[in-house]
Order: structure tokens, then C-alpha cells, then sequence
């Protein structure tokens, strides 16, 4: 079987070279650019990549998908000190073939992470699967349009939908249906959940709002 190493880190390149030593039958090359991965990979298609793409030629994850599908049979092993979550996240949705793990990582789970991935067989460190684990879902920003974000602050300020409308010099009836669209789309029910949510979204200055 064959271990292609493709990360520019002498070091790390080092450990991996010992460790894939000691895997057994195992013949290890080294890649020093995407072009030089791709011409190994072309006389062994069946080769496991370890790589780590902040320090090598591949950009972004869509690159990397393009690599998955262009070698179907070649298992890659992302290994990074630091990753994002939504990269993380794309990666794994996307191809059972990639592997995902941090040089934090014990040796142990070094080892084990290379051995799944000789089975054809996808490995997720430990500290990775916490983070997709105890990740929580980005708060989607409401999209208010101009006028509305403007009520939203005088809401904030205490104000009431009669003195906003004198403010404005628009009807009773024209700022109230603002306030409940404003109000649907935040998706609250008062005046206190609708400025604590424009808080966290950014839409208003904590300094100058109080909830």
C-alpha cells in the first residue's frame, strides 16, 4: 500500500514518516505540491494522502472535493493544526473518502486514523467530532429593509408605535404593520425579545440601546 505525505512541515513530515514505518508493508512517498500528488496518485490511484492543505497548494474545499472525485479509490487524511468548522463540516457531508484530524492529536489516534484509512475506511479524530458535536448553528441575521431596522432602533429606544409615527409623520396603521413585520421576522412576540435578538444580531448599537 502506498502513504503519500504532502505537508511542507518538516517535522510533521518527519513523525510521519516514522509512524508510517511502522505500519508495516507500507511504501511512503512524498509530495512537495498539488502537481506532485496528482502525479503520484496517477500511477497509484488506490494511495492514501496525508496532507495538510494550510501548508500545501490546494486553496479551498471545493479544490479538495475535486481531487476526491477526480481519484475515487485514494483516501485523504486532512491533517491540520487549525481547521473551521464550516470547512470541516463541507468535507465530511461531501466525501466519505476524506479523513479528518488535528497534529494535537495522541499517537494512538495518529496510528489508528492511518490504519482506517489503508481499510478504505473514514476516520474522525476525537477533538474534531467535539467540535461538530458542541458546534451550535450560526444565528441567522433578519433581513429588515431600511425603514424597518429605523423602527427596530426607536422600539429599542422605549418608544411607542404612536410617538414613532408622529416622528416619522406616517399613520398609526403604516408603523404598526412595521412593527409586526419587523416582529415575524425576528420571529419574537414583545419588545424585549425583539431588541435582545437585534443585540446579538448586531442590528443596533449596545451601547446606546438598553434591553
Amino acid at each position: 500500500m502506498t502513504i503519500i505525505l504532502a505537508d511542507n512541515q518538516d517535522i510533521t513530515r518527519a513523525g510521519l514518516q516514522f509512524v508510517v514505518g511502522q505500519m508495516g508493508e507500507c511504501q511512503c512517498n512524498v509530495a512537495n505540491d498539488k502537481a506532485g500528488v496528482i502525479t503520484l496518485l496517477k500511477t497509484t490511484p488506490d494511495a492514501v494522502v496525508i496532507f495538510d492543505y494550510t501548508l500545501f497548494d490546494i486553496n479551498d474545499a471545493d479544490e479538495m472535493l475535486i481531487l476526491s472525485d477526480r481519484f475515487p479509490k485514494t483516501m485523504w487524511i486532512l491533517f491540520s493544526e487549525d481547521l473551521s468548522l464550516d470547512l470541516v463540516r463541507r468535507l465530511i457531508a461531501s466525501s466519505t473518502q476524506i479523513s479528518v484530524l488535528l497534529k494535537e492529536s495522541p499517537l494512538a489516534e495518529i496510528k489508528e486514523c492511518v490504519r482506517q484509512a489503508l481499510l478504505s475506511r473514514r476516520f474522525i479524530g476525537q477533538r474534531v467530532a467535539e467540535m461538530l458535536l458542541t458546534a451550535q448553528p450560526a444565528e441567522e441575521k433578519a433581513i429588515l429593509t431600511r425603514t424597518e431596522t429605523e423602527i427596530l432602533k426607536d422600539i429599542a429606544l422605549g418608544m411607542t408605535t404612536r410617538e414613532i409615527s408622529e416622528k416619522r409623520f406616517s399613520s398609526f396603521h403604516t408603523v404598526n404593520t412595521h412593527r409586526k413585520n419587523i416582529f415575524r421576522k425576528l420571529g419574537v412576540n414583545n419588545v424585549h425579545e425583539a431588541t435582545k435578538y437585534a443585540l446579538r444580531a448586531g442590528l443596533i448599537d449596545p451601547a446606546e440601546y438598553y434591553i
